[in-house]
């Protein structure tokens, strides 16, 4: 019998009041460090990834780093891991999407990234990435699983988060940010070296001269193989990676919605962080349930032929 990671009802509710929940473990250390070393050379190889790498680079972009788990078959188990999905269910119900993963590598050096919201995800694009139906406009965003495939730590640039802000947004997505990549590593907030990978998030602010409020902030400190669920529309940010010292700080994110939510509606390619791709090979995977909805595309296999499990 599967062993099941289902959270307290008392951790349900202290997830709704703070906007996270964890860390948690979802590999031990040594077995992460394991797999890592072993699938750093396989992800190497994008000849089956979805997006063409031409297009994903460009402009040394963060596509290139989009849904590696379409063609990986560690990234498509890893998304799919119960110690997981059981968690994400607990908050959005049994039928649930995992509509995009992410790598997040921050090198020695690097800037922080600044402190943002995410709705819709409309603020790089342009257009809302998802929509969640009229009859659940309360809710609004993503819960995302961050996983550290490395050490995060205060110096390696761990992330940051202002508990309980995910219910006000601050920003305003249908503002235009614009792209200036040459600052990245280049400049200071507060004090703080922050950006938000060639994009200043502050051009969406709704109010010009509010300011985070940093003094609420904790630090997600976490061992490889630890993560973190949480809303995006919850602040959050990261520190920059200060220990010259040091390995990268590699964390990996899978980003989880309910069937109800329309993801990509009307697009056809994403264009943002200097890059565009297609979405001609895209699909959502179902990680839970079932989807009776007809509105989003999905993939039940990866690109290399490995089936998703569902739960």
């Amino acid at each position: 019998m599967q062993q099941s990671f289902t959270p307290t009802p008392e951790e349900v509710a202290r997830f709704h009041q703070l906007g996270y929940l964890g860390p948690f473990k979802v590999y031990e250390v040594e077995e992460m460090k394991r797999l890592w070393r072993r699938e750093r050379l396989q992800l190497m190889d994008r000849s089956k990834a979805v997006y063409e790498e031409d297009d994903a680079q460009a402009g040394n972009t963060n596509i290139a780093n989009y849904d590696r788990h379409l063609d990986s078959t560690f990234l498509a188990d890893h998304i799919c891991r119960p110690e997981i999905v059981d968690r994400v269910t607990a908050v959005l119900g049994p039928n649930a999407l995992c509509w995009r993963s992410e790598f997040f590598p921050k090198y020695p050096g690097d800037e922080g990234t600044d402190w943002h919201q995410a709705d819709t995800f409309a603020f790089a694009s342009g257009k809302p990435q998802i929509v969640w139906p009229e009859s659940e406009k309360e809710f609004g965003g993503t819960i995302t699983v961050w996983t550290a495939f490395s050490e995060a730590s205060e110096e390696t640039g761990c992330l940051q988060f202002i508990p309980g802000t995910q219910r006000t947004m601050f920003y305003d997505e249908t503002k235009k940010m614009h792209y200036q990549p040459d600052k990245i590593n280049d400049q200071a907030k507060d004090g703080v070296s922050r950006g938000f990978y060639g994009y200043d998030y502050r051009e969406l602010q709704k109010d010009p001269n509010w300011r985070p409020d940093e003094d609420r902030a904790v630090s997600m400190v976490m061992k490889p193989g630890e993560a973190v669920m949480f809303w995006s529309t919850m602040m959050h940010a990261s520190k920059p990676h200060s220990a010259m010292d040091k390995e990268m700080r590699l964390g990996f994110a899978g980003r989880y919605v309910p069937t109800s939510v329309a993801v990509y509606p009307d697009t056809d390619d994403v264009d943002e962080y200097g890059g565009r791709v297609s979405l001609s090979e895209y699909g959502a995977v179902l990680v839970s349930g079932e989807d009776t909805y007809t509105h989003n595309r999905k993939v039940t296999t990866t690109t290399r032929g490995h089936k998703f499990p569902v739960r």
